[in-house]
């Protein structure tokens, strides 16, 4: 069995709001409508800082179904989950920019298989395991959102998509410390899996590292 693909289910609500916010939100930014690259210009803003104490992004994503969520009831609860939406959203926002592919893909690598093929055949890229393990190892949330950070921007450099939904719902169990340990170990499962081929991209050619235009906001 493999685990270098998202599969456990069920996902709770934090994960189905990044999914259809990044669903809408992707499919407007592939065709460059403008609402949507502007969005994600402001989201990018808070990647890998606290997203609710950046005023701009304040209101910039319904968080309505957070709170229907009976199980998210009480304030720390939605605390959590607001952090980890803003998390995966802020650090998609940054992995999609100038991609013309989708770097969120329904059912796809999860965070240690995608950094996995970052390293060529079975080779260790020593420098990008470090940098994995740092994310593992990390002692607090806003240490693990930097170098989270760090790690999408060597995923969007080579094109290598992630399932944001399923990294949404780790980031959310990552701040309950019993759940913690459950989501280092998914991440070290899937890196060591085997590897699965990277889907198929879409038609359009791949961005270069060069800003585009349209993403110069």
């Amino acid at each position: 069995m493999t685990v270098s693909s998202a599969s456990y289910a069920p996902l709770g609500s934090v994960a189905r709001v990044v999914g259809d916010q990044i669903q809408r939100l992707q499919h407007g930014y592939l065709r460059d409508r403008s609402e949507a690259v502007a969005t994600l210009a402001r989201l990018r803003r808070g990647a890998g800082k606290d997203p609710l104490a950046v005023p701009d992004l304040w209101g910039l994503i319904d968080l309505g179904k957070l709170y229907d969520d009976p199980f998210l009831a009480r304030e720390a609860d939605q605390i959590r989950a607001q952090n980890a939406v803003y998390g995966a959203l802020t650090l998609w926002s940054l992995h999609q920019q100038s991609r013309r592919t989708p770097m969120h893909r329904v059912g796809g690598a999860e965070l240690g298989a995608a950094v996995r093929r970052l390293m060529p055949g079975s080779e260790i890229d020593e420098p990008v395991r470090r940098r994995f393990v740092r994310v593992g190892s990390a002692p607090a949330w806003d240490v693990l959102t930097v170098r989270l950070r760090e790690v999408v921007t060597l995923l969007r450099r080579d094109g290598i998509s992630l399932d944001y939904a399923v990294l949404a719902d780790q980031l959310h169990r990552w701040q309950h410390r019993p759940t913690r340990d459950e989501v280092r170990s998914s991440w070290g499962r899937s890196f060591h899996a085997p590897r699965q081929p990277q889907p198929s991209t879409a038609p359009a050619p791949a961005a270069s590292d060069e800003t585009d235009p349209k993403d110069a906001l």
